[in-house]
Protein backbone atom coordinates (compact mmCIF):
# COMPACT_ATOMS: atom_id res chain seq x y z
CA UNK A 1 0.00 0.00 0.00
CA UNK A 2 1.21 3.57 -0.78
CA UNK A 3 1.95 5.50 1.74
CA UNK A 4 2.72 8.94 1.22
CA UNK A 5 2.43 11.08 -2.32
CA UNK A 6 6.19 10.83 -3.10
CA UNK A 7 5.17 7.28 -4.51
CA UNK A 8 2.29 8.28 -6.82
CA UNK A 9 3.27 8.87 -10.28
CA UNK A 10 4.53 12.56 -11.01
CA UNK A 11 1.02 13.40 -13.58
CA UNK A 12 -0.91 12.57 -10.51
CA UNK A 13 0.71 14.68 -7.99
CA UNK A 14 0.47 17.32 -10.66
CA UNK A 15 -3.27 16.96 -11.42
CA UNK A 16 -3.66 16.32 -7.29
CA UNK A 17 -2.00 19.67 -6.62
CA UNK A 18 -4.24 21.40 -9.63
CA UNK A 19 -7.01 20.39 -8.14
CA UNK A 20 -6.36 21.54 -4.89
CA UNK A 21 -5.27 24.73 -5.85
CA UNK A 22 -8.55 25.35 -8.25
CA UNK A 23 -10.60 24.08 -5.54
CA UNK A 24 -9.50 25.45 -2.31
CA UNK A 25 -12.64 25.05 -0.70
CA UNK A 26 -13.20 21.26 -1.90
CA UNK A 27 -11.41 17.97 0.12
CA UNK A 28 -9.19 16.53 -2.61
CA UNK A 29 -7.61 12.41 -1.69
CA UNK A 30 -5.04 11.30 -3.70
CA UNK A 31 -4.46 7.74 -4.25
CA UNK A 32 -2.78 6.67 -1.19
CA UNK A 33 -5.58 8.13 0.59
CA UNK A 34 -8.22 5.98 -0.73
CA UNK A 35 -6.53 2.93 -0.68
CA UNK A 36 -6.86 2.77 2.72
CA UNK A 37 -10.98 3.80 3.14
CA UNK A 38 -13.82 0.70 2.37
CA UNK A 39 -14.96 1.63 -1.20
CA UNK A 40 -18.34 0.51 -0.27
CA UNK A 41 -20.31 -2.92 -2.44
CA UNK A 42 -17.71 -2.71 -5.20
CA UNK A 43 -14.24 -2.81 -4.41
CA UNK A 44 -14.08 -0.95 -7.83
CA UNK A 45 -15.38 2.07 -6.63
CA UNK A 46 -11.90 3.87 -5.38
CA UNK A 47 -9.93 2.96 -8.12
CA UNK A 48 -9.17 6.66 -9.34
CA UNK A 49 -6.05 8.37 -9.02
CA UNK A 50 -7.85 11.35 -6.56
CA UNK A 51 -11.64 11.91 -5.01
CA UNK A 52 -12.90 15.30 -4.64
CA UNK A 53 -15.50 16.33 -2.47
CA UNK A 54 -16.82 19.73 -3.96
CA UNK A 55 -17.91 22.05 -0.93
CA UNK A 56 -20.65 23.47 -2.60
CA UNK A 57 -22.38 23.27 -6.20
CA UNK A 58 -19.60 26.21 -7.46
CA UNK A 59 -17.45 23.67 -6.65
CA UNK A 60 -19.05 21.13 -9.33
CA UNK A 61 -19.44 23.12 -11.97
CA UNK A 62 -15.81 24.51 -11.26
CA UNK A 63 -14.51 20.35 -11.42
CA UNK A 64 -16.50 19.46 -14.34
CA UNK A 65 -14.81 22.60 -16.08
CA UNK A 66 -11.33 21.60 -14.52
CA UNK A 67 -12.02 17.86 -15.89
CA UNK A 68 -12.85 18.68 -19.39
CA UNK A 69 -9.64 21.27 -19.44
CA UNK A 70 -7.84 18.25 -18.81
CA UNK A 71 -9.61 15.97 -20.81
CA UNK A 72 -10.40 14.17 -17.84
CA UNK A 73 -12.60 11.45 -17.04
CA UNK A 74 -15.14 11.87 -13.92
CA UNK A 75 -17.58 9.39 -12.21
CA UNK A 76 -20.12 10.73 -9.46
CA UNK A 77 -20.24 8.78 -6.04
CA UNK A 78 -22.93 8.78 -3.83
CA UNK A 79 -22.89 6.03 -0.81
CA UNK A 80 -21.42 3.39 -3.26
CA UNK A 81 -24.15 0.78 -2.21
CA UNK A 82 -24.90 0.31 -5.98
CA UNK A 83 -24.76 -3.28 -7.22
CA UNK A 84 -24.09 -3.28 -10.60
CA UNK A 85 -20.78 -1.31 -11.16
CA UNK A 86 -21.96 1.93 -11.75
CA UNK A 87 -19.76 4.12 -9.58
CA UNK A 88 -16.43 2.19 -10.13
CA UNK A 89 -13.51 3.67 -11.13
CA UNK A 90 -10.33 3.08 -13.57
CA UNK A 91 -6.48 4.65 -12.69
CA UNK A 92 -6.99 7.58 -14.88
CA UNK A 93 -10.42 9.03 -13.66
CA UNK A 94 -11.75 11.10 -10.87
CA UNK A 95 -14.21 10.86 -8.40
CA UNK A 96 -16.39 13.62 -7.58
CA UNK A 97 -18.22 12.17 -4.32
CA UNK A 98 -21.28 14.17 -3.62
CA UNK A 99 -20.94 13.93 0.55
CA UNK A 100 -20.73 17.45 1.37
CA UNK A 101 -23.96 18.38 -0.25
CA UNK A 102 -25.75 17.26 2.50
CA UNK A 103 -27.87 19.87 3.16
CA UNK A 104 -32.03 19.02 3.93
CA UNK A 105 -32.68 23.22 2.53
CA UNK A 106 -36.23 23.15 3.53
CA UNK A 107 -39.33 21.27 4.07
CA UNK A 108 -42.59 22.52 3.19
CA UNK A 109 -45.25 20.87 4.52
CA UNK A 110 -48.29 23.10 2.97
CA UNK A 111 -46.78 22.31 -0.28
CA UNK A 112 -45.45 18.77 0.22
CA UNK A 113 -42.07 18.94 -0.48
CA UNK A 114 -38.36 19.04 0.59
CA UNK A 115 -35.75 20.66 -1.34
CA UNK A 116 -32.23 18.73 -0.82
CA UNK A 117 -28.82 18.49 -1.96
CA UNK A 118 -27.85 15.51 -3.93
CA UNK A 119 -25.35 13.88 -0.67
CA UNK A 120 -28.68 14.05 1.68
CA UNK A 121 -29.34 9.90 2.95
CA UNK A 122 -32.52 9.12 2.31
CA UNK A 123 -32.50 8.15 5.93
CA UNK A 124 -32.08 11.89 6.77
CA UNK A 125 -34.50 12.70 4.79
CA UNK A 126 -37.25 10.68 6.09
CA UNK A 127 -36.04 11.53 9.47
CA UNK A 128 -36.31 15.38 8.90
CA UNK A 129 -40.06 14.76 6.65
CA UNK A 130 -41.32 12.66 9.90
CA UNK A 131 -41.37 15.56 11.88
CA UNK A 132 -44.03 17.15 9.80
CA UNK A 133 -45.61 13.82 9.44
CA UNK A 134 -44.05 13.53 6.07
CA UNK A 135 -42.75 10.71 4.32
CA UNK A 136 -40.14 10.42 0.93
CA UNK A 137 -42.38 7.96 -0.62
CA UNK A 138 -39.47 5.59 -1.03
CA UNK A 139 -37.87 3.47 1.56
CA UNK A 140 -35.20 0.75 1.04
CA UNK A 141 -32.62 -1.18 3.07
CA UNK A 142 -30.08 0.60 2.39
CA UNK A 143 -31.44 4.25 3.52
CA UNK A 144 -28.95 4.96 5.84
CA UNK A 145 -26.08 5.24 2.92
CA UNK A 146 -28.13 6.01 -0.39
CA UNK A 147 -28.14 9.19 -0.77
CA UNK A 148 -30.58 11.44 -2.83
CA UNK A 149 -28.71 12.01 -5.84
CA UNK A 150 -27.81 8.41 -6.09
CA UNK A 151 -31.59 7.45 -6.06
CA UNK A 152 -31.95 9.81 -8.20
CA UNK A 153 -29.15 8.48 -11.00
CA UNK A 154 -30.40 5.24 -10.21
CA UNK A 155 -33.96 5.66 -10.53
CA UNK A 156 -34.29 3.77 -7.11
CA UNK A 157 -37.63 2.05 -6.68
CA UNK A 158 -37.68 -0.22 -2.95
CA UNK A 159 -40.32 -0.88 -0.93
CA UNK A 160 -43.15 1.62 -1.10
CA UNK A 161 -42.99 1.76 -5.38
CA UNK A 162 -46.50 0.23 -5.54
CA UNK A 163 -48.48 2.47 -4.07
CA UNK A 164 -45.89 6.17 -4.55
CA UNK A 165 -43.73 5.27 -7.36
CA UNK A 166 -40.29 5.12 -8.31
CA UNK A 167 -37.61 7.38 -7.85
CA UNK A 168 -39.18 9.54 -11.55
CA UNK A 169 -42.60 9.87 -9.89
CA UNK A 170 -41.36 11.57 -6.64
CA UNK A 171 -38.73 14.31 -8.01
CA UNK A 172 -40.71 17.32 -8.90
CA UNK A 173 -37.80 19.38 -10.16
CA UNK A 174 -33.98 19.07 -10.40
CA UNK A 175 -30.57 20.81 -10.80
CA UNK A 176 -27.59 19.16 -11.92
CA UNK A 177 -24.17 20.61 -13.94
CA UNK A 178 -23.78 19.05 -17.50
CA UNK A 179 -20.69 17.16 -18.78
CA UNK A 180 -20.02 21.07 -20.44
CA UNK A 181 -19.65 22.56 -17.32
CA UNK A 182 -23.17 24.29 -17.81
CA UNK A 183 -25.69 23.97 -14.33
CA UNK A 184 -29.45 23.30 -15.68
CA UNK A 185 -31.92 24.53 -12.95
CA UNK A 186 -35.47 23.06 -13.41
CA UNK A 187 -36.16 23.16 -9.58
CA UNK A 188 -39.77 23.13 -10.03
CA UNK A 189 -41.59 22.98 -6.98
CA UNK A 190 -45.24 21.78 -8.09
CA UNK A 191 -46.80 18.78 -9.55
CA UNK A 192 -48.17 20.17 -12.62
CA UNK A 193 -46.14 21.37 -15.58
CA UNK A 194 -46.13 21.38 -19.27
CA UNK A 195 -43.61 23.17 -20.60
CA UNK A 196 -41.79 21.59 -23.15
CA UNK A 197 -39.70 18.43 -23.33
CA UNK A 198 -38.96 16.98 -19.38
CA UNK A 199 -35.15 17.38 -19.62
CA UNK A 200 -34.62 16.39 -15.95
CA UNK A 201 -36.12 12.99 -16.39
CA UNK A 202 -33.55 12.33 -18.83
CA UNK A 203 -31.12 12.79 -16.20
CA UNK A 204 -33.37 10.12 -13.90
CA UNK A 205 -31.92 6.96 -14.21
CA UNK A 206 -28.59 7.97 -16.31
CA UNK A 207 -26.42 6.40 -13.79
CA UNK A 208 -24.20 9.83 -13.49
CA UNK A 209 -23.96 9.40 -17.32
CA UNK A 210 -25.59 12.75 -18.35
CA UNK A 211 -24.62 14.76 -15.72
CA UNK A 212 -23.85 15.11 -12.24
CA UNK A 213 -27.04 15.74 -9.94
CA UNK A 214 -26.19 18.49 -7.38
CA UNK A 215 -30.01 19.67 -5.69
CA UNK A 216 -33.62 18.56 -6.01
CA UNK A 217 -37.35 19.09 -5.52
CA UNK A 218 -38.73 15.89 -3.58
CA UNK A 219 -42.17 15.24 -3.22
CA UNK A 220 -43.65 14.10 -0.07
CA UNK A 221 -46.70 11.91 1.67
CA UNK A 222 -48.53 11.75 4.33
CA UNK A 223 -46.77 9.50 7.01
CA UNK A 224 -48.98 6.67 8.60
CA UNK A 225 -48.69 7.37 12.52
CA UNK A 226 -48.90 3.99 12.84
CA UNK A 227 -48.34 0.76 11.33
CA UNK A 228 -48.91 -2.90 12.11
CA UNK A 229 -46.86 -6.03 10.67
CA UNK A 230 -48.01 -9.81 9.96
CA UNK A 231 -45.72 -12.82 8.28
CA UNK A 232 -47.45 -15.10 6.08
CA UNK A 233 -46.50 -18.40 5.11
CA UNK A 234 -48.25 -19.14 1.87
CA UNK A 235 -48.19 -21.75 -1.18
CA UNK A 236 -47.19 -19.40 -3.78
CA UNK A 237 -47.05 -15.71 -5.54
CA UNK A 238 -50.29 -16.29 -6.56
CA UNK A 239 -51.75 -16.82 -2.53
CA UNK A 240 -50.16 -14.03 -1.95
CA UNK A 241 -51.74 -11.85 -4.93
CA UNK A 242 -55.05 -12.58 -3.75
CA UNK A 243 -54.19 -11.71 -0.19
CA UNK A 244 -52.72 -8.36 -1.16
CA UNK A 245 -55.50 -7.82 -3.24
CA UNK A 246 -57.68 -8.28 -0.41
CA UNK A 247 -55.98 -5.86 2.31
CA UNK A 248 -55.92 -3.38 -0.47
CA UNK A 249 -59.37 -3.18 -0.84
CA UNK A 250 -59.49 -2.44 3.27
CA UNK A 251 -60.29 0.82 4.71
CA UNK A 252 -56.33 1.09 6.40
CA UNK A 253 -53.43 1.56 3.67
CA UNK A 254 -51.36 -1.23 2.35
CA UNK A 255 -47.85 0.18 3.27
CA UNK A 256 -45.62 -2.76 1.96
CA UNK A 257 -46.11 -6.44 0.84
CA UNK A 258 -42.59 -8.34 0.36
CA UNK A 259 -42.29 -11.85 -0.89
CA UNK A 260 -39.58 -14.94 0.37
CA UNK A 261 -39.24 -18.03 -1.03
CA UNK A 262 -38.52 -20.16 1.92
CA UNK A 263 -35.06 -20.71 1.36
CA UNK A 264 -33.96 -17.57 1.59
CA UNK A 265 -36.25 -16.94 4.46
CA UNK A 266 -34.18 -19.84 6.49
CA UNK A 267 -31.34 -18.37 5.50
CA UNK A 268 -31.46 -15.17 6.61
CA UNK A 269 -33.64 -16.39 9.64
CA UNK A 270 -30.62 -17.98 11.19
CA UNK A 271 -28.22 -15.21 10.42
CA UNK A 272 -30.35 -13.19 12.53
CA UNK A 273 -31.31 -15.69 15.22
CA UNK A 274 -35.50 -15.68 14.96
CA UNK A 275 -36.75 -18.79 16.56
CA UNK A 276 -37.86 -20.51 13.45
CA UNK A 277 -40.34 -22.80 15.73
CA UNK A 278 -41.94 -19.32 15.70
CA UNK A 279 -42.48 -18.41 12.12
CA UNK A 280 -43.83 -20.35 9.07
CA UNK A 281 -40.81 -21.46 7.27
CA UNK A 282 -42.30 -24.45 6.12
CA UNK A 283 -44.07 -23.12 3.77
CA UNK A 284 -42.97 -22.67 0.36
CA UNK A 285 -43.42 -19.06 0.13
CA UNK A 286 -43.58 -15.96 2.88
CA UNK A 287 -45.18 -12.59 2.36
CA UNK A 288 -44.65 -9.84 4.91
CA UNK A 289 -47.24 -7.24 5.05
CA UNK A 290 -47.63 -3.90 6.66
CA UNK A 291 -50.80 -1.72 7.02
CA UNK A 292 -51.12 1.94 8.45
CA UNK A 293 -53.43 3.33 10.82
CA UNK A 294 -54.12 6.29 13.21
CA UNK A 295 -51.86 4.55 15.91
CA UNK A 296 -49.91 0.90 16.20
CA UNK A 297 -52.56 -0.41 18.12
CA UNK A 298 -55.51 0.87 15.29
CA UNK A 299 -53.25 -0.62 12.30
CA UNK A 300 -53.05 -3.89 14.18
CA UNK A 301 -56.73 -4.04 14.77
CA UNK A 302 -57.24 -3.51 11.12
CA UNK A 303 -54.62 -6.19 10.12
CA UNK A 304 -55.95 -8.57 12.39
CA UNK A 305 -59.40 -8.19 11.16
CA UNK A 306 -58.45 -8.57 7.56
CA UNK A 307 -56.99 -11.40 8.44
CA UNK A 308 -59.48 -13.26 10.07
CA UNK A 309 -61.79 -12.27 7.12
CA UNK A 310 -59.33 -14.15 5.05
CA UNK A 311 -59.55 -17.06 6.74
CA UNK A 312 -62.56 -17.66 5.98
CA UNK A 313 -61.56 -18.23 2.41
CA UNK A 314 -58.07 -19.26 3.55
CA UNK A 315 -58.58 -22.01 6.50
CA UNK A 316 -54.62 -22.82 5.87
CA UNK A 317 -53.72 -19.67 6.57
CA UNK A 318 -50.62 -19.12 8.97
CA UNK A 319 -48.36 -16.90 10.17
CA UNK A 320 -47.81 -13.81 13.12
CA UNK A 321 -49.30 -10.70 13.54
CA UNK A 322 -46.49 -8.56 15.67
CA UNK A 323 -47.51 -7.16 18.75
CA UNK A 324 -44.99 -4.64 18.86
CA UNK A 325 -42.85 -2.55 16.82
CA UNK A 326 -39.58 -3.85 17.95
CA UNK A 327 -41.34 -7.32 16.90
CA UNK A 328 -41.49 -6.12 13.30
CA UNK A 329 -38.11 -4.30 13.31
CA UNK A 330 -37.41 -8.14 13.57
CA UNK A 331 -39.44 -9.57 11.12
CA UNK A 332 -38.25 -6.69 8.37
CA UNK A 333 -34.63 -7.80 9.35
CA UNK A 334 -35.82 -11.40 7.85
CA UNK A 335 -36.61 -9.49 4.46
CA UNK A 336 -33.78 -6.93 4.80
CA UNK A 337 -30.47 -8.54 5.78
CA UNK A 338 -29.68 -9.37 2.38
CA UNK A 339 -25.64 -8.81 3.09
CA UNK A 340 -25.81 -12.64 4.71
CA UNK A 341 -26.34 -14.10 1.01
CA UNK A 342 -23.17 -12.32 0.15
CA UNK A 343 -21.51 -13.79 3.28
CA UNK A 344 -21.84 -17.29 2.46
CA UNK A 345 -21.53 -16.76 -1.44
CA UNK A 346 -18.69 -13.92 -1.64
CA UNK A 347 -19.71 -11.93 -5.31
CA UNK A 348 -22.98 -14.24 -5.58
CA UNK A 349 -24.08 -13.10 -9.03
CA UNK A 350 -27.26 -11.19 -8.38
CA UNK A 351 -29.94 -10.60 -10.58
CA UNK A 352 -32.83 -7.92 -10.46
CA UNK A 353 -35.94 -8.16 -13.03
CA UNK A 354 -39.64 -7.88 -12.67
CA UNK A 355 -42.31 -9.27 -14.44
CA UNK A 356 -46.18 -9.64 -14.08
CA UNK A 357 -46.74 -10.39 -10.53
CA UNK A 358 -49.44 -13.08 -11.93
CA UNK A 359 -46.53 -14.60 -13.27
CA UNK A 360 -44.25 -15.60 -10.69
CA UNK A 361 -45.48 -18.95 -10.17
CA UNK A 362 -44.61 -20.16 -13.43
CA UNK A 363 -41.85 -18.19 -14.43
CA UNK A 364 -40.02 -19.46 -10.73
CA UNK A 365 -41.39 -23.24 -11.37
CA UNK A 366 -39.46 -22.65 -14.90
CA UNK A 367 -36.55 -20.73 -13.64
CA UNK A 368 -35.40 -23.49 -11.37
CA UNK A 369 -34.74 -26.56 -13.47
CA UNK A 370 -33.32 -23.98 -15.80
CA UNK A 371 -30.63 -23.44 -13.96
CA UNK A 372 -30.06 -26.77 -12.72
CA UNK A 373 -29.74 -27.70 -16.14
CA UNK A 374 -26.56 -25.53 -16.44
CA UNK A 375 -24.99 -26.25 -12.58
CA UNK A 376 -26.80 -29.19 -10.80
CA UNK A 377 -25.65 -27.50 -7.32
CA UNK A 378 -27.78 -23.99 -8.23
CA UNK A 379 -30.16 -23.21 -6.00
CA UNK A 380 -31.70 -19.28 -6.20
CA UNK A 381 -32.57 -17.48 -3.44
CA UNK A 382 -35.71 -15.69 -4.15
CA UNK A 383 -37.51 -12.75 -2.99
CA UNK A 384 -39.07 -9.31 -3.84
CA UNK A 385 -41.45 -6.63 -4.12
CA UNK A 386 -44.60 -8.66 -4.84
CA UNK A 387 -46.89 -5.60 -5.66
CA UNK A 388 -44.88 -4.31 -7.89
CA UNK A 389 -43.85 -7.20 -9.83
CA UNK A 390 -39.90 -7.03 -8.81
CA UNK A 391 -38.36 -10.12 -8.28
CA UNK A 392 -34.90 -10.19 -6.67
CA UNK A 393 -32.08 -13.96 -7.80
CA UNK A 394 -28.83 -13.92 -5.64
CA UNK A 395 -27.32 -17.13 -6.85
CA UNK A 396 -25.46 -19.33 -4.36
CA UNK A 397 -22.43 -19.30 -5.67
CA UNK A 398 -19.46 -17.58 -5.58
CA UNK A 399 -18.66 -15.68 -8.51
CA UNK A 400 -17.53 -14.06 -10.75
CA UNK A 401 -19.41 -16.65 -13.28
CA UNK A 402 -17.26 -18.61 -16.13
CA UNK A 403 -18.14 -16.39 -19.34
CA UNK A 404 -20.15 -19.44 -20.64
CA UNK A 405 -22.12 -19.88 -17.12
CA UNK A 406 -22.79 -16.55 -17.22
CA UNK A 407 -24.07 -16.23 -20.33
CA UNK A 408 -26.49 -19.41 -20.21
CA UNK A 409 -27.56 -18.30 -16.67
CA UNK A 410 -28.63 -14.43 -18.11
CA UNK A 411 -30.66 -16.50 -20.90
CA UNK A 412 -32.17 -18.62 -18.58
CA UNK A 413 -33.28 -15.64 -16.23
CA UNK A 414 -33.77 -13.04 -18.69
CA UNK A 415 -34.79 -14.71 -21.81
CA UNK A 416 -39.12 -14.58 -21.52
CA UNK A 417 -38.93 -11.49 -19.71
CA UNK A 418 -39.47 -9.28 -22.63
CA UNK A 419 -42.27 -11.25 -23.95
CA UNK A 420 -44.11 -11.11 -20.38
CA UNK A 421 -44.10 -7.17 -20.76
CA UNK A 422 -41.06 -6.80 -17.94
CA UNK A 423 -37.60 -5.85 -17.53
CA UNK A 424 -34.48 -7.55 -17.14
CA UNK A 425 -33.38 -4.58 -14.68
CA UNK A 426 -36.35 -3.47 -12.04
CA UNK A 427 -34.45 -0.94 -10.00
CA UNK A 428 -30.67 -1.35 -10.21
CA UNK A 429 -29.64 -0.27 -13.19
CA UNK A 430 -27.62 -0.94 -15.86
CA UNK A 431 -23.46 0.26 -14.53
CA UNK A 432 -21.56 -2.00 -16.22
CA UNK A 433 -22.23 -5.02 -15.22
CA UNK A 434 -25.69 -5.28 -17.30
CA UNK A 435 -24.45 -3.31 -20.64
CA UNK A 436 -24.16 -6.71 -22.49
CA UNK A 437 -27.97 -7.70 -21.09
CA UNK A 438 -28.96 -4.19 -22.43
CA UNK A 439 -27.60 -4.56 -25.67
CA UNK A 440 -29.54 -8.08 -26.15
CA UNK A 441 -32.50 -7.57 -24.00
CA UNK A 442 -33.72 -4.38 -25.02
CA UNK A 443 -35.63 -2.53 -27.97
CA UNK A 444 -32.36 -1.67 -30.67
CA UNK A 445 -34.07 1.36 -31.11
CA UNK A 446 -34.19 2.42 -28.23
CA UNK A 447 -30.47 1.19 -27.34
CA UNK A 448 -29.59 3.33 -30.54
CA UNK A 449 -31.86 7.02 -28.79
CA UNK A 450 -29.79 6.18 -25.75
CA UNK A 451 -26.34 6.25 -27.43
CA UNK A 452 -27.55 9.35 -29.44
CA UNK A 453 -28.57 11.14 -26.24
CA UNK A 454 -25.41 10.24 -24.51
CA UNK A 455 -23.30 11.86 -27.24
CA UNK A 456 -25.72 14.98 -27.46
CA UNK A 457 -25.13 15.52 -23.56
CA UNK A 458 -21.53 14.18 -23.15
CA UNK A 459 -19.76 14.36 -27.00
CA UNK A 460 -16.43 13.99 -25.10
CA UNK A 461 -17.80 10.87 -22.90
CA UNK A 462 -16.09 12.03 -19.67
CA UNK A 463 -19.11 11.45 -17.79
CA UNK A 464 -18.89 8.39 -15.86
CA UNK A 465 -17.74 6.22 -19.27
CA UNK A 466 -18.30 2.68 -19.57
CA UNK A 467 -21.90 2.78 -18.10
CA UNK A 468 -24.93 1.87 -19.70
CA UNK A 469 -23.89 2.99 -23.09
CA UNK A 470 -21.04 0.44 -24.44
Amino acid sequence: MMRCEEQLAEPELDKVASLRSQLPESQVLDRSVLAARDPGWDAGNLNAFALVRPGSVADVVELVSWCRAQRCAFVPQGGRTGLVGGAVTTPDQLICDLGALDKIEEIDPDSGIAVVQAGVTLGALQEAAAAFGLHPGLDLAARGSATIGGLIATNAGGITAFRTGVMRHRVLGLEAVLPDGRLVDDMTRVLKTSAGYDVKQLLIGAEGTLGIVTRAVIRLDPLPNGRATALLGLNGAAQALDIVRHLRGGSSPLLAAEIMWSGFAAVTCAAIGLDPAQLPLRSPCLLLVELGGASFEAARTALEEALAALAETEPDLDGVVCTSMAQSAQLWRLREDTDVLYRLHPQAPSYDISLPAREFDAYVARLRPALKAIDPAIEPYLFGHLADGNLHIVLNLSGPLRPDIRAAVDTAIYGELRGLGGSFSAEHGIGNKRIAALQRHADPVKVALMAQIKTLFDPDNLCNPGKIIA
